[in-house]
């Protein structure tokens, strides 16, 4: 059997599927456009980076015990692509998942779903909370610190930017500049 290639709509439906959590959905907005943006910079399919970014957390409000295996039965059965799958899958690698990322689709997204996180607290505090003014300097300030953002798991990105051979400064950029493109999306295009 041929597998069809779900649509961005079809992952969105999906997602709202098993998520209603505002802040999940906005996660899953801001990884699809970095994958996106990443995939653009790299010459490869947006619209496969993005709808994989955007399902990538799937299971993770309903099911987050079981967060990467829950994801694979539910896309598996519905006919979701074996790389697809796989890609979804590693992002997890090391944490919930032994599927190492292998790909430069699966390494970018391993990377940067970690990263997103800690741009989005950098932003929202602010004076602006707004993304267009956000400065790779600020990101790698509040690195520092492991209090703030002490979810976004620092050594997840440090493997990642390792796996991809890219500095740290250098993904921090890719990732405001995706992030840039759903800002109003988001809720992080400013206050004013």
């Amino acid at each position: 059997m041929i597998k069809t290639t779900p649509s961005r709509e079809d992952a969105f439906a999906l997602l709202r599927e098993y998520n209603s959590s505002e802040s999940l959905i906005k996660h899953a907005f801001s990884v699809e456009a970095v994958m996106r943006y990443m995939a653009e910079k790299w010459g490869e399919d947006p619209d496969k980076w993005g709808v994989i970014g955007l399902i990538h957390d799937l299971d993770y409000e309903m099911f987050p015990d079981q967060h990467c295996t829950k994801t694979r039965e539910i896309l598996e059965e519905r006919d979701w692509p074996e790389d697809y799958v796989r890609a979804v899958v590693s992002h997890a690698w090391g944490i919930c998942s032994d599927v190492k990322p292998e790909s430069i689709m699966e390494k970018y997204l391993y990377a940067i779903d970690e990263l997103t996180g800690l741009v989005t607290a950098c932003v929202l505090v602010r004076p602006s909370r707004s993304l267009m003014d956000l400065k790779v300097k600020s990101v790698k300030k509040k690195w520092k610190n492991k209090h703030f953002a002490a979810g976004a798991n620092r050594e997840v990105i440090e493997n990642g930017a390792v796996m991809l051979g890219v500095e740290i400064p250098e993904l921090i950029q890719d990732v405001i500049d995706g992030m840039r493109t759903v800002a109003a999306e988001i809720g992080l295009a400013g206050s004013s």
